[in-house]
């Protein structure tokens, strides 16, 4: 049976035609899939924009169908997961991205600093202490070493915290040296006998103009029974930090009155409160000096310079009134009107407390309480 190659003129030019017709229908498909995604993308944006975020989310998830190799989208999803609080989904968001092996480094970096915000966001804080550290040596190195830092101040673990601020402090992220004393002071806290007192050295030498350590170490001194030692230490911090006055000269009268040393830290407090009146100074100076009638005059002479009701209400509880049976009625009254004035407040969140605060209960700031009372702010 001989072959009809009749039949081949006519296939050869109809499978042409067949799969011509193939390849258009599939360019148009390429090219609705194209545009359903962006389309489907900048609704999302500018849903996220008019602040709709369930209508964003929903935008993004039929961008991601349309577009699963889309990197971007999974990113902007994941976060929209985050603001709303719908940590888990985005931790799968993120996990997927790292799960995908055509992933750039950049973008897996980025990916691995997404799923650590996430963790943190979650309150999940050992993972995201593991994912934080898996960055080191990234372009987020500096935000994930801050992130660990805060991770490490909220379970207060000191020393991992100390560890961190000294690869901050050695990477040029800023100057961690005063929070890295605190963590110092704090450990120091924790521990007894010589090593509390090497750390406390150790945080002095770490900030020197700072106040705290050379406060703790006088109080290590104090109560090792070394009271002459805890006053040249106080009085060598008052000479250095004279903006900290007011939380040297309780403790500096406290330890010149153990070892017998009043008129020098008279003289001290003296020369501190001409130069910058303090409430808290005046009660130091008043507990140091030897003549009563002099110390009362204290009170006069602060009130002469500066208005204050605290040092009034102290004046008065030591005055005969004329009519001497409303005196405690009267102190009574002062008294409970002055106590918000003798509250300390922070600069950064206003959260005031009865005590001083190197790290802020409210906001958790170090250093933001001033050494001044809510009267003198």
């Amino acid at each position: 049976m001989e072959f009809d190659f009749s039949w081949l003129l006519w296939g050869l030019p109809l499978a042409f035609a067949l799969g011509w017709l193939a390849s258009r229908l599939d360019l148009r498909q390429l090219r609705l899939e194209n545009r359903r995604a962006p389309k489907a993308y900048f609704r999302g944006l500018n849903f996220l924009l008019n602040e709709q975020q369930d209508q964003a989310i929903d935008a993004f998830i039929e961008a991601v169908r349309n577009d699963p190799d889309t990197s971007e989208l999974h990113f902007a999803l994941g976060n929209l997961f985050r603001r709303r609080g719908e940590y888990e989904r985005a931790v799968r968001v993120h996990e997927h991205l790292l799960s995908r092996g055509d992933l750039s480094a950049k973008d897996r970096h980025r990916a691995q600093h997404a799923l650590a915000l996430d963790f943190l966001k979650a309150g999940l804080l050992d993972r995201a202490e593991d994912a934080l550290r898996k960055l080191e040596g990234t372009e987020h190195e500096a935000q994930a070493l801050l992130a660990l830092l805060a991770i490490y101040e909220r379970t207060r673990d000191w020393a991992q915290a100390s560890e961190v601020a000294r690869k901050l402090n050695a990477g040029g992220h800023g100057d961690f040296s005063g929070r890295l004393a605190h963590y110092l002071c704090e450990q120091a806290a924790q521990a007894t006998g010589p090593q509390a007192e090497a750390l406390v050295r150790q945080a002095l030498q770490t900030a020197p103009g700072a106040t705290r350590p050379g406060l703790d170490l006088a109080a290590l001194q104090i109560r090792a029974g070394d009271a002459a030692g805890a006053f040249e230490t106080l009085a060598a911090l008052a000479r250095s930090t004279p903006q900290s006055m007011g939380l040297i000269a309780r403790p500096l009268a406290e330890a010149a009155r153990a070892c017998h040393k009043e008129p020098h830290a008279a003289r001290l407090l003296a020369q501190a409160q001409e130069a910058r009146p303090s409430l808290d100074v005046l009660e130091a100076l008043v507990q140091v000096e030897s003549d009563p009638k002099r110390a009362r005059e204290r009170y006069v002479s602060h009130l002469e310079r500066e208005p204050s009701l605290v040092v009034a209400a102290k004046w008065i509880a030591g005055e005969k009134l004329e009519h001497e049976q409303f005196h405690p009625l009267v102190q009574r009254s002062l008294d409970q009107a002055v106590k918000p004035l003798t509250r300390y407040r922070c600069a950064a969140c206003g959260f005031e407390a009865n005590r001083h605060f190197w790290q802020c209960p409210g906001c958790q700031a170090w250093d933001s309480y001033p050494a001044r009372r809510v009267e003198e702010l």
